[in-house]
């Protein structure tokens, strides 16, 4: 009789609401946290190595576009020169870091003779920002041309400051403090820039970023080119004079 009632004691045993075995979690979560951290580890490696190869490539791109840039407002000069906003004084060789300083660039023609200075000025426009370089001429107090570096204004529109020729040439030899004016309204003075038809604020705005900018720098600007014109013209002298001397 008892061999006969042993299925039913283990038949009561796997159904007597015994709990079922525990669950992992834990040991999962670990896992999973695990997982996550290297990839992201590895996608920081690739995002690294990615900068390391495109920055040097993006930084060359960035000195060409700005070499071009300062040939358009400064007419091609031969070379030009970095100079520092540093202690109230533009300078070549600043004692500050230069990350943090205001700069311009000084272009010479060949003979080594300053022939204006490019100065970029950025603002907002109708819709965005307007990055601009400027080239100004201390001597005559004139802008002496202009390119847009960068635009997001309404195509169609606002956009023509980057392509209306008439517009970008009117900054040729033009009196500072810019003033605008809408077209056939000008009294053809110095001073004047025609404004762009049907893109007046856009027109507006590029001459308000320049002359906002000269307002802020123009006075240390004027310094440093009279520290600088001088010095050229006494070296064109004395070359003058050593070449007559040869010839006689």
């Amino acid at each position: 009789m008892s061999e006969q009632k042993l299925p039913m004691v283990e038949a009561e045993a796997a159904s007597d609401g015994a709990s079922p075995p525990p669950v992992e979690v834990e040991a999962s979560s670990v896992r999973l946290i695990g997982t996550l951290t290297l990839a992201g580890a590895l996608a920081g490696i690739a995002i690294v190595m990615a900068f390391q190869w495109a920055n040097p490539k993006i930084k060359a791109h960035d000195a060409e576009v700005l070499r071009q840039s300062v040939g358009i407002v400064l007419g091609s000069p031969d070379h030009y020169e970095t100079v520092f906003l540093d202690g109230g004084r533009f300078t070549a060789t600043p004692a500050a870091d230069t990350a943090g300083l205001d700069r311009v660039y000084v272009g010479y023609d060949a003979s080594g003779k300053p022939t204006g200075v490019a100065i970029q000025a950025a603002e907002a426009g109708f819709q965005d920002i307007i990055d601009l370089l400027f080239g100004y001429d201390p001597a005559k107090q004139e802008v002496i041309g202009m390119t847009v570096l960068n635009s997001n204004e309404t195509p169609g529109l606002g956009a023509k400051i980057t392509s209306d020729s008439s517009f970008i040439k009117g900054f040729d030899d033009v009196a500072t403090p810019l003033l605008g004016v809408k077209k056939g309204q000008g009294k053809g003075k110095d001073d004047e820039v025609v404004m762009i038809t049907g893109a007046t604020i856009s027109s507006r705005a590029v001459i308000k970023i320049i002359n906002d900018r000269l307002d802020a720098i123009q006075k240390p600007v004027d310094a440093y080119w009279s520290t600088i014109a001088p010095k050229t013209a006494a070296s064109g002298a004395a070359t003058s004079a050593t070449s007559g001397g040869s010839g006689q």
